[in-house]
Parts: C-alpha cells; structure tokens; sequence
C-alpha cells in the first residue's frame, strides 16, 4: 500500500473525516479502527461515490461522531481526494444517527 493510500485511510477517519496518523495495526481514532475503515474510502471519493459497503458501516457504527466533527474542516481531506461533505453522509447511509456537525 502506497503512503498516498495510507494518508487517505487515515483522512477518511475523519469521515468521517481527516486524522494524520500513520496507518498501524489496532490504531483507533474516535473509536473507530484505521484499519477497518479503509472500506469506507470509496462512499468518500467523489465523483460517483458507491454505497457504503457493510464493512464500512460495521466499522462506523463504533465510531464517536462528536470527536470526528473536531476534523470536519481539515483541509487535508480535500487535498487526498475525499469530499468532507460525502464523508460526512456516510453514517446516514449507513441508518446510523448523522454526526451532530
């Protein structure tokens, strides 16, 4: 996996929405999993976003929404692809409560 994929893994955390962190086995951010979130990169990634996957909304339904709007702004999101308005629809896709941002 290239650095570049692992920055947008960790940037779509931030989904729900952007975390710089380097990508590690058992890393949480929010409560969420880096790891199990990468399947949610591509319901992220404009321009024709597919549904979140179940996988992506398994890892979601852990997540602390709260925590994950302190990165809603993070202009590092934008600048690896993934569209913060789309990262943020995700868990409404998913029948989970929207984040409260």
């Amino acid at each position: 996996m290239s650095w570049e994929k692992k920055q947008r893994v960790i940037a779509l955390m931030v989904v729900m929405v952007a975390l710089i962190a380097m990508r590690s086995e058992g890393q949480t951010v929010c409560n969420a999993s880096v790891s199990s979130l990468e399947a949610c990169e591509p319901a992220a990634t404009p321009p024709n976003p597919p549904p979140p996957t179940q996988e992506c909304c398994a890892a979601l339904s852990h997540a602390d929404f709260a925590c994950l709007c302190t990165y809603k702004n993070d202009p590092l999101l934008p600048s690896l692809g993934i569209d913060p308005k789309l990262a943020f629809q995700v868990p409404v896709k998913c029948n989970l409560p929207p984040p409260p941002c």
